[in-house]
């Protein structure tokens, strides 16, 4: 049994219509990604919740609301996935940043091992106002995605029901299938783990188009000096699948003169992603086309930035809608 995303809603859950079934699959998309810390892993979820809910129907008494009751299932089919699974990280939380003289390229690690980038059409509401869309912003952020991912699976549901959904205790036991203050002793160790989304949120802004402008600019021209002045003094630079990192503008600046001066002649293509700009950037494919590398992900303080994350993962193009090669 498959749903496809374009199916008549109101075959599948009598009376909703398609844009309500549209609102609350993006809904479920951002719950599962915030708990699985992965684009593929979320799409999985969320379609595993309306098979279920679609053949569980006929039981659904409506003693919840529907938005409920599919929180409820996905939770579960989170949980489910989570089990028996290592939890996905990013660089700066596996070592201490690494330096780029003489540096040995690692092996890069299973696309299992990280967080990945979710694109932000997937998931934003553009009717959203303007306090709801700071709130998406800080809860899809990577590092506070990444953070999520140090939690148990249900201190994990609890935070997102409570701190991100704006849900009661009441409601998000129920969730659960437990008690309310089973439920608020898991959001309890939760807050205690991770740090606040306020403090989390220091070193991240909404860039400036013309930051962006510029620094697509000089990527493509491989202007070092020039892409270099964009960077924050404590600048961070990943490159998942491999587990090193590097932090600030010399070591970046290195690493771009050397292992990285392989980027030299690529193209980015602009997109969003958790929140923040981003770019798919194509590589040369020596016969006169591009290939793609990478999804790179722009944290800003407004008008620098603070971190540039590239994912050479190219299976991501096709789920963020990039070709193939150009």
């Amino acid at each position: 049994m498959t749903i496809e995303r374009d199916a008549d809603a109101s075959a599948i859950f009598g009376g909703l219509d398609r844009s309500e079934y549209e609102r609350l699959t993006r809904e479920l998309t951002g719950y599962c990604y915030r708990m699985l810390g992965s684009p593929f892993d979320a799409e999985d979820a969320v379609q595993d919740t309306m098979v279920r809910a679609w053949r569980e129907y006929g039981g659904f008494e409506g003693r919840s609301s529907l938005r409920t009751w599919l929180y409820r299932i996905a939770t579960n089919v989170c949980i489910d996935m989570l089990r028996n699974r290592t939890r996905r990280t990013v660089p700066m939380d596996l070592q201490r940043p690494t330096r780029a003289e003489g540096v040995a390229i690692p092996p890069p690690r299973s696309e299992r091992t990280w967080v990945l980038p979710m694109p932000d059409a997937r998931l934003a509401d553009g009717s959203a106002d303007p306090a709801e869309q700071v709130v998406f912003r800080e809860t899809v952020r990577l590092a506070f995605v990444a953070a999520l991912q140090r939690l148990t699976p249900r201190q994990r549901a609890a935070l997102i029901l409570r701190d991100v959904l704006q849900l009661s205790a009441a409601e998000t036991a129920e969730l659960l299938g437990t008690s309310v203050a089973s439920t608020n002793s898991a959001l309890q160790r939760a807050r205690a783990t991770l740090p606040s989304i306020d403090e989390d949120d220091r070193r991240q802004g909404v860039a400036d188009p013309a930051l962006l402008e510029e620094y697509v600019a000089a990527f493509e021209a491989y202007d070092l000096p020039r892409l270099t002045a964009l960077l924050r003094c404590d600048a961070v630079n990943s490159m998942p699948p491999l587990p090193l990192w590097l932090l600030g503008q010399d070591e970046i600046r290195i690493w771009m003169t050397g292992p990285g001066s392989e980027c030299r002649g690529s193209r980015l293509l602009p997109t969003a992603a958790n929140g923040c700009a981003a770019f798919a950037q194509y590589r040369p494919d020596g016969r006169g086309g591009y290939r793609p590398w990478a999804i790179q992900v722009l944290e800003t303080d407004g008008s620098l930035i603070s971190g540039l994350h590239s994912y050479v993962f190219p299976e991501l193009f096709a789920y963020f809608g990039f070709p193939a090669e150009l």
